[in-house]
């Protein structure tokens, strides 16, 4: 390419990417699809996690409402979505089976307890991975993503100077597009990386964060309970 035929369209994003190398398209669009799918899981993870605590809101709020636990967990019906009204059915089920057979001394009390703090811990380990579900992906495509980045750049800047051997000429004009179609292969490993790397860790924070309700709602149900066998004792 001479001088004249370098102009400013030259260095339109689409016009850069079709005139790159095929390893550096491939790079291109292998990054695209990354960064595609990592906003997929972002804007999935942003209304899941709206959705979990509004739930979790409203389910605390109606077990503060002064109402028996029975008649909270009844109201969510047999098979309820969130986990803090699963967590409590957990519990429930298993003090009355333990009323069932009658709970009498120390030990077995202490193994109802035992039981309870199972079920909890349970339903507390299978909504904590659900709720971390697909946070691998962005780990993968904020870490991976500027290195693939660099290797189009590198295989790009590495073509642009086989251009230069064939073409004998070092002319900026000539360089310039060349390079330029191989950095923008690192501009668009960043464009993957940045969003997927700050989603990740935000996430990751609201997962932790989640978990710790969840495992203080499951104390407060674990000292309800006891309470109870307190008052039966």
């Amino acid at each position: 390419m001479d001088s004249a035929a370098v102009t400013p369209e030259s260095f339109n994003f689409i016009v850069l990417f079709m005139r790159a190398d095929w390893v550096v398209k491939l790079v291109m669009l292998g990054l695209a699809m990354a960064s595609l799918w990592s906003w997929t899981v972002i804007l999935d993870k942003t209304f899941r996690f709206a959705a979990l605590n509004r739930e979790a809101n409203r389910f605390e709020d109606e077990v503060a409402s002064g109402k028996s636990l029975e008649e909270v967990a009844a109201k969510e019906g047999e098979r309820p979505r969130h986990a803090l009204p699963r967590m409590l059915q957990g519990a429930l089920r298993e003090w009355r089976d333990a009323r069932a057979k009658g709970v009498a001394t120390d030990t077995q009390t202490a193994f109802l307890i035992q039981r309870i703090d199972r079920v909890l811990d349970a339903a507390i380990a299978r909504e904590s991975a659900r709720v971390e579900d697909g946070l691998g992906s962005l780990a993968i495509v904020a870490t991976a993503s500027p290195f693939v980045g660099l290797f189009g750049t590198v295989w790009g800047i590495m073509h642009a100077f086989q251009s230069i051997a064939i073409q004998k000429n070092t002319s900026l004009a000539v360089v310039a597009p060349s390079i330029a179609e191989a950095l923008f292969a690192t501009a668009i490993g960043l464009i993957a990386a940045i969003p997927a790397y700050i989603a990740f860790n935000k996430f990751s924070t609201d997962a932790a964060k989640f978990a710790g309700r969840l495992e203080g709602f499951a104390d407060d149900l674990s000292t309800a309970i006891q309470r109870r066998l307190a008052e039966r004792g």
